[in-house]
């Protein structure tokens, strides 16, 4: 079941990073949506612990789905202004890289054991990111260093993120707990930033932001019973594996065309990703 939970994580996670593509550059506040999908996923898990019952709360439970919140949002922004300075079909899998920071601290801190061949995936991830990245076509419209600079922030976010969630199976800490924290957390941090940015509100945001939420709140709950009964360094890879959603997306509705060395950088990025479940 718990190869099922992050499949299913893939194609939302997936999904909603297709509809971040859609919305960028279409004058909406990132932060707005973010927030949107931040309070309306709280509501929702808020709603499920009062019926089922929460597990009791602790500080470390706090500032951990705090934190992992906050890396969400920011991860969710800097993809979003990278879908902005550079093509989807590109940036989606040079940031589902950041399965590489999990898998690593699986095997390190949480002693999982990695094979040859996930070894192996590893370092084709790595070299693929290169090939990618590497002097885009003149048909890409693409301003390369600000689009660098927002993909790998979002690695690191998401990297970190995936750290962190394993951390919280590791210490036994409530899934649902997590998510409300998470969500919560989230919320508050994206409202002070729209505060600072003053941007204006519009009604779009809510009803992007609302879509977004609910498919999240799928997305997570299956990524965490998926990280809870099965093994990290695989669940990891598979989610990653969302970035084909927006690649196959993107070529289709907005017909962006890759150089053939970007095409084997891209399929290199996907086999490294399945070798790491192998």
């Amino acid at each position: 079941m718990w190869i099922v939970a992050a499949v299913l994580t893939m194609f939302c996670f997936g999904i909603n990073n297709m509809i971040f593509k859609f919305t960028s550059g279409k004058g909406l506040s990132k932060v707005h949506m973010q927030f949107f999908f931040y309070l309306i996923a709280f509501l929702l898990m808020l709603g499920y612990g009062t019926v089922v019952g929460f597990a009791p709360f602790n500080g470390l439970t706090i500032v951990l789905g705090t934190v992992i919140g906050i890396l969400n949002a920011n991860g969710n922004i800097q993809m979003s202004k990278a879908f902005e300075k550079g093509p989807a079909s590109l940036t989606a899998p040079l940031i589902s890289t950041n399965t590489v920071i999990p898998i690593l601290s699986a095997a390190l801190i949480f002693h999982e054991n990695i094979t040859l061949i996930q070894w192996i995936g590893i370092i084709v991830m790595l070299a693929s990111a290169a090939i990618i990245q590497y002097v885009p076509g003149s048909d890409i419209k693409m301003d390369n260093k600000p689009w660098m600079y927002r993909v790998l922030l979002s690695i690191l976010s998401f990297g970190v993120l995936g750290v962190l969630m394993k951390t919280s199976s590791h210490l036994h800490i409530d899934s649902i707990n997590t998510l409300v924290c998470m969500y919560g957390g989230g919320a508050a941090y994206l409202i002070i930033n729209s505060f600072i940015m003053k941007e204006k509100w519009q009604r779009t945001e809510l009803k992007f932001g609302a879509i977004i939420g609910c498919i999240s709140v799928v997305g997570y709950s299956s990524y965490f019973f998926a990280i809870d009964t099965g093994v990290a360094s695989i669940v990891f890879p598979i989610v990653s594996l969302s970035c084909l959603v927006v690649v196959l997306g993107s070529c289709w509705l907005y017909k962006e065309r890759l150089k053939m060395y970007q095409v084997i950088g891209i399929i290199s990025a996907l086999a490294g990703i399945v070798l790491t479940k192998i």
